[in-house]
């Protein structure tokens, strides 16, 4: 079975001094751990830069009950009421401070679950911890700031001594799996994703399907793929639609469009062809001035989808 895990998962770190970080930030971890103490934690920023893998790291070293719910997928006010008030309330079978991480809690209703977990967070303070893991900081409401420790996880002045890490990293990755591989291939995938180690190893090892990572991959290494959009697209699927466009945001946008509109041409209803262009193009010339461009490209996605007609 475990050849077939996701390398995210199988070399994800287990300690904090396996994580890659600004040595700063892996001080700071290093202290909770040094101190079997964790506090109340707002982690923000980018996807991938590990800081449900920090969370988790930090768990599992001081020997600490936790539970991770996903944001995205429970945002409601009962995910508050059933899971974590049933979980927080209960004993620790360890006997030590119990944790609860709430992962891209930024997802999570600001107008009734944030505002509710305020409360939880004073009510379960003597046996529980609640770390949040975010992209967006400033989704998340003050009434929480207010009550975490607040840590951003910023490479600044670290980012190219941290890439060097992560390659090192990879290159053993790839040598326990057998994969034969070129250095300058690999470097161009982690410079072309770096920070985003998740987004890299799951390029990585999709490359490597299979055996060679070569300079064959090299022009795929920026290839938008098609066939999970239209198959999300086709099943109205909107949560792969957003993710779809998550791990795409970073290709250029108007060969974003470009490919959208050369995928989605011979799968449409020949009827559909013309109004999907129509909304391609109001939307690629949105691209030009929005202030978020994932907005955009999911509002547009999300008007193909019920707009448009799919053999």
């Amino acid at each position: 079975m475990n050849e077939h895990m996701l390398w995210v998962e199988k070399y994800r770190p287990k300690t904090i001094e396996e994580c890659i970080l600004p040595d700063a930030l892996k001080k700071t971890f290093q202290d909770f751990v040094n101190q079997k103490k964790i506090p109340n934690l707002l982690m923000a920023g980018t996807a991938g830069v590990g800081k449900t893998t920090v969370a988790r790291a930090l768990c599992e070293e001081i020997g600490c009950d936790y539970i991770i719910i996903n944001g995205s997928d429970e945002s409601g006010i009962d995910v508050l009421r059933n899971k974590i008030k049933n979980y927080a309330s209960s004993m620790s079978l360890s006997g030590g401070r119990k944790v609860v991480i709430l992962d891209e809690a930024d997802y999570l209703n600001p107008n009734s679950t944030q505002p509710a977990l305020r409360g939880a967070i004073e009510e379960f303070a003597s046996n529980c911890s609640f770390i949040f893991t975010c992209n967006y900081k400033n989704r998340i409401i003050d009434p929480i700031h207010s009550r975490c420790t607040v840590i951003d996880f910023k490479a600044n002045g670290s980012k190219a001594k941290m890439a060097g890490q992560f390659f090192k990293r990879v290159e053993n990755i790839l040598q326990t799996e057998g994969i034969t591989y070129e250095k300058e291939v690999v470097a161009s995938v982690i410079t072309k994703h770096f920070p985003d180690n998740r987004r890299i190893l799951n390029e990585l090892q999709r490359y490597a399907a299979g055996g060679t990572i070569d300079k064959g991959i090299l022009a795929s290494v920026s290839e938008i793929r098609m066939t999970e959009l239209v198959t999300a697209l086709k099943d109205k699927d909107f949560a792969s639609c957003r993710k779809w466009v998550t791990n795409n945001l970073d290709n250029d946008p108007t060969r974003i469009f470009r490919n959208i509109y050369d995928g989605l041409y011979g799968v449409l209803e020949a009827n559909s062809v013309p109004q999907m262009v129509v909304i391609l193009a109001k939307y690629q010339y949105q691209a030009a001035f929005v202030a978020d461009h994932e907005i955009n490209l999911i509002a547009c996605l999300t008007e193909i989808m019920v707009e448009c007609v799919f053999k």
